[in-house]
């Protein structure tokens, strides 16, 4: 085995490990807790009893799942295209730019929640109000990361490229998007995990299908467990789309400096 992929290993474990056995401690002392104090399951159920309606209940959960991914994956995927279009029309047309982005801002600070009741009223209870929802919550990280990173570009390069005569668009395709990838993908990682959130919030406002759903159902059944369960299931599905992007990112951008295995080494 050579070194490299020697000292890979060790990092891949050093990194984890470490976190496991947090975890495996924590659920421990979790589940002994609720033994000596004798804690009634619906006020705070035991790991193990969480995990038990994991596997009674996994038919429901599966389903849940599949609802929720599928808006978390649209609403993100629009909030996304949104947010980059916004990012290159300010840094395109600086007067519009200058007009439109204090307006972002302002519409930034409306609370989000507040405007799911208003979107089911709008759309009725299918995707659409999710995708609504998730999009005005996800939308701004996208938007202000780009912006950044188009911000960004070498004045060098930007000086280069007009004194041949490149056009504001060509300078903008051919050196600030590039330069601009790096920072994207970041807003991209925070915007995914907002998506999440902006899902889960459209359910409890309305819908009859997804994990929000399930979890505000078995809250009023007292079922304290499953909403566990759900929780478990929401937080797995938020994990699997960050690192999923974690690796989109590593295709798009490998010549970022994070990936830069002498950066890495130090």
């Amino acid at each position: 085995m050579s070194d490299t992929r020697l000292a890979s290993r060790q990092g891949l474990a050093g990194g984890w490990l470490p976190s496991a056995v947090l975890l495996v401690a924590a659920i421990a002392a979790w589940e002994a807790a609720i033994r000596i104090f004798d804690v009634s399951s619906y006020i705070l159920p035991t790991p193990s009893a969480i995990g038990a309606t994991l596997l009674r209940e996994a038919g429901p959960l599966l389903e849940a799942t599949q609802v929720t991914a599928i808006e978390i994956l649209v609403g993100f995927l629009v909030a996304a295209a949104v947010g980059i279009a916004l990012a290159m029309v300010i840094a395109r047309f600086r007067l519009f730019g200058r007009a439109l982005y204090p307006l972002i801002v302002l519409f930034q600070t409306v609370p989000k929640v507040a405007l799911a009741p208003i979107f089911i009223l709008w759309f009725g209870y299918d995707l659409a109000p999710k995708v609504g929802l998730i999009l005005v919550i996800a939308f701004f990280p996208v938007t202000l990361s780009m912006l950044a990173g188009l911000e960004a570009a070498e004045p060098g390069l930007l000086s280069l490229m007009r004194s041949v005569g490149a056009s504001r668009t060509t300078i903008l395709l051919r050196i600030q998007i590039p330069y601009a990838l790096p920072q994207l993908m970041a807003g991209l990682k925070i915007a995914v995990t907002f998506s999440v959130i902006g899902a889960i919030v459209g359910e409890f406002a309305g819908a009859s299908a997804g994990l929000g759903y399930l979890i505000q159902f078995a809250s009023t059944q007292l079922d304290t467990p499953m909403v566990f369960a759900a929780l478990l299931v929401v937080s797995v599905v938020g994990v699997v789309f960050y690192y999923a992007m974690e690796v989109l990112e590593r295709l798009v951008v490998p010549w970022a400096p994070k990936f830069d295995p002498a950066l890495q080494a130090a």
